[in-house]
C-alpha cells in the first residue's frame, strides 16, 4: 500500500469520525427538533424489505389462522417487534410502537390495502418502549417508560427524519425514577372524549409489596393516570391495575374500558383476565387483594378488603395475556361486529398448556353500557395446540377508515388486515 492509498484512508476515516461526532444524542436531537432546527440527519432513510423470506414465511403462517365465514387475513405490513398501533386520522398513516427503542411509520400510498413503506420515525431520538395515540385533531402522543413526547402534524412531517416535536412530561416525571423497572414498563395511551391524555402505569411486581402501595397510589404506578395535552393538571384516574396495556374510549358513551393482566403463578387457570370499565375517576380495581377476577392474592389472603372496589365486567382465560382492544365503529363488518369489542390476547408465557394468541370479540348493547353477550375468539391459530408452539403473538387491534381491522404481532414482526366480503 503506497503512500497516497494511506492518506486517502486516513482521510476518509478523519470525515467519518467528524461526522459521527457532529451526530447529535437523541436528547440533543429532540431539542433542535423542539427549536424547529435540522438533526443532521440523512434524508436517505432506511426502509423496511415489504417482500422476501421474511413477507413470504409470515403470509404462509397466515394460512393458520381461522376466522368466520366472509373473512379473510392478509399481511398488511412487514413492522419488527410491531406492538401498539395509532391510525393518522387524516392520512392514515400507521405509527407503530415496540418494546424497543423504535417508532414505526407505516404507509399505503397506493391505497391498494398493503404498506408500500415502513420506516423508523423520527431516527435521531432513541425511544423507550414507545406507545402511541393520536387526538383527534392529529396530534401523536408517544408514552415512553419515563417520559412523554408529543408531535404536532407528525402525519406530515414523518416523510423526513426531523419532525415537529415537544415534551408533555420530562424524563424522569411519569414515574419516580427510582421505580424504573424492565418489567411491566411498556406504556399505553389515549385521548379521551374530554381531550386530556389517559396513561396507564404498569406496576413493576407480580403482587406489590405492603412498602410500595402508599407510593403507587399516590403517582398512579398500579394504575391509570389523566392529564391535560401539556402534561398540567395530572390525577390518578383509576387505581388497583396490576398491568393494563390495553385502554380505549366507547365512541358513543365515551366512557373508559381497558384490559389487565392477572397474578403468574397460581396455576394455569386462575385467576382470570380481566376486561374492565371506569366511567368515573376514583374507582379500585382489586389489586392488591386480588390477583384477577375475584381470586385473592396469597400475599393479601388475611387482609379484609377495603369496600367499593370494582370487579372486572368480562373474565378471560387465565394467563391469556388480554392487551389491545378497540370497539369497531366501521361498516364493513356484519350488523353484529358493529359496536362491539375486538381485544387481543398475546399469548400465555408459563402455562402448562398455552392459551391465547388471538383476536377475541365481545358483543355490546346498542347503547354502548356493556356487553351483550359472551367474549369469544374471532381469529385463531397463530397457536399450535397440539404442540404449544407460537407462530406470532397478537398484541394489539386498531380500525382503518374503510372499516378492515388491523392486527400487530411483536413476534412475528407483522401488521395484518383482517377484512370483509359477503359470501355468495
Amino acid at each position: 500500500m503506497n503512500s497516497v492509498s494511506l492518506s486517502i484512508g486516513a482521510a476518509l476515516a478523519l470525515a467519518a469520525g467528524l461526522v459521527a461526532a457532529q451526530q447529535p444524542t437523541s436528547d440533543e436531537a429532540l431539542e433542535r427538533m423542539r427549536a424547529m432546527k435540522t438533526t443532521g440527519q440523512s434524508l436517505d432513510m432506511e426502509t423496511v424489505p415489504q417482500t422476501g423470506p421474511t413477507a413470504d414465511a409470515i403470509r404462509a403462517n397466515l394460512e393458520r389462522v381461522r376466522l368466520p365465514e366472509g373473512f379473510r387475513i392478509d399481511l398488511y405490513a412487514v413492522v419488527p417487534g410491531a406492538r401498539h398501533m395509532a391510525v393518522g386520522p387524516s392520512s392514515g398513516v400507521v405509527f407503530v410502537g415496540t418494546r424497543k427503542t423504535d417508532l414505526w411509520a407505516v404507509s399505503d400510498r397506493t391505497k391498494n390495502r398493503t404498506a408500500d413503506e415502513v420506516k423508523r420515525f423520527a431516527p435521531a431520538i432513541s425511544f423507550t418502549q414507545p406507545g402511541p395515540c393520536f387526538s383527534p385533531d392529529g396530534f401523536l402522543f408517544v408514552a415512553e417508560h419515563n417520559r412523554v413526547l408529543v408531535f404536532p402534524a407528525a402525519e406530515f412531517f414523518y416523510e423526513g427524519p426531523d419532525v415537529a416535536a415537544d415534551i408533555v412530561v420530562p424524563t424522569g416525571e411519569l414515574i419516580p425514577r427510582e421505580e424504573e423497572s424492565y418489567n411491566h414498563g411498556a406504556r399505553v395511551c389515549a385521548v379521551g372524549p374530554d381531550n386530556r391524555l389517559t396513561i396507564s402505569l404498569g406496576q413493576p411486581h407480580n403482587v406489590p409489596p405492603r412498602d410500595k402501595l402508599e407510593l403507587y397510589r399516590t403517582h398512579g404506578i398500579g394504575g391509570i393516570v389523566r392529564m391535560e395535552r401539556d402534561g398540567s393538571k395530572r390525577e390518578v384516574y383509576a387505581t388497583g391495575v396490576r398491568n393494563s396495556v390495553g385502554i380505549t374510549y366507547h365512541p358513543t358513551t365515551k366512557e373508559l374500558w381497558f384490559t389487565d393482566n392477572q397474578v403468574d403463578g397460581m396455576g394455569d387457570d386462575v385467576p382470570a383476565g380481566e376486561i374492565n370499565h371506569a366511567p368515573q375517576a376514583g374507582m379500585q380495581f382489586g389489586m392488591p387483594w386480588f390477583g384477577g377476577g375475584s381470586t385473592r392474592t396469597t400475599e393479601y389472603a388475611d387482609d379484609t378488603p377495603p369496600e367499593g372496589l370494582t370487579p372486572p365486567v368480562v373474565e378471560t382465560v387465565a394467563h391469556a395475556a388480554d392487551m389491545g382492544l378497540t370497539f369497531y365503529a366501521g361498516k364493513m363488518f356484519p350488523e353484529q361486529y358493529r359496536g362491539g369489542l375486538f381485544s387481543a390476547q398475546r399469548g400465555s408465557w408459563n402455562r402448562t398448556v398455552p392459551a391465547g394468541a388471538r383476536v377475541m370479540f365481545t358483543p355490546f348493547a346498542a347503547d354502548g353500557s356493556g356487553p351483550s353477550g359472551e367474549t369469544i375468539p374471532f381469529a385463531e391459530g397463530w397457536l399450535d395446540e397440539g404442540t404449544g408452539e407460537y407462530f406470532g403473538r397478537i398484541v394489539d387491534v386498531a380500525q382503518l377508515k374503510d372499516g378492515s381491522l388491523l392486527v400487530s404481532d411483536d413476534t412475528a414482526g407483522a401488521i395484518y388486515r383482517i377484512s370483509y366480503s359477503a359470501p355468495n
